[in-house]
């Protein structure tokens, strides 16, 4: 029923590599950039604040939470989440990577539509993450016994359901990469950095960005394969 090559692990080659550079590529930058410090001594908690309130944005709450690089904006409890790397500290890097929190809190403001995607995609791409492979599996074993059409059924659904993520990683760029141009751009400006200190952390948020485009690349090549793996039926 199911037939296998070892050339299809080949289409995930590069898109690891992708990723294991982007995760590399994001570490260093941001440990590059949390040794320099912004002129005006502003921390991120305090320069997240300063935008909100220049967007006029004032029911979203700045919290600190733990880890490294686990910042985010909950846009369901109006909540922008600091990592301890982030929420104290006056490097441009802090400063870089708050603001892009910022900038989800202003896309939610002013209902752009991509992020309303995302935020609606959450509930069902949590479970077909989690129901995708082992319906795949279930398949695979049915689709052992002779003329099981079930097993191949429960494949397609298996694919399905894992292209579900694949489109919540391709929704995620626009979202992503908006976030940071408004970083950027509230940054300069508002005068809360100056002009020198906008390039390192443009470096900063093209290096998180490609994270994101890694995550997306490794979703398609795994689909590619999934697909091409078990996407026919031999009769």
């Amino acid at each position: 029923m199911f037939y296998f090559n070892f050339q299809y692990i080949y289409i995930l080659i590069p898109a690891m590599l992708l990723a294991l550079y982007a995760q590399s590529k994001v570490q260093s930058t941001f440990r590059k950039y949390s040794n320099v410090r912004n002129s005006y001594g502003m921390t991120g908690a305090e320069a997240a604040q300063r935008l909100l309130n220049i967007a006029g944005i004032y029911d979203v709450r700045i919290e600190r939470v733990g880890g490294n690089l686990t910042d985010h904006y909950d846009p369901g409890k109006k909540v922008l989440r600091l990592s301890d790397s982030v929420y104290g500290s006056t490097s441009l890097a802090a400063i870089g990577v708050a603001a892009h929190e910022t900038g989800h809190a202003v896309q939610h403001a002013v209902g752009y539509a991509p992020l309303g995607l995302r935020s609606a995609l959450v509930p069902l791409t949590n479970i077909s993450s989690r129901m995708a492979m082992p319906m795949i599996i279930i398949g695979i074993l049915l689709g052992s016994q002779a003329g099981s059409g079930m097993g191949y059924a429960l494949v397609q659904f298996g694919i399905v359901l894992f292209a579900v993520a694949v489109v919540f990683a391709l929704v995620t760029l626009p979202v992503e990469f908006n976030a940071s141009r408004r970083a950027v751009a509230m940054l300069g400006d508002n005068g809360i950095l100056s002009g020198s200190e906008l390039e390192p952390v443009k470096k900063v948020l093209s290096a998180a960005a490609l994270t994101y485009v890694a995550s997306a690349a490794v979703a398609i090549a795994n689909l590619l394969r999934l697909v091409l793996l078990f996407g026919r039926r031999d009769d």
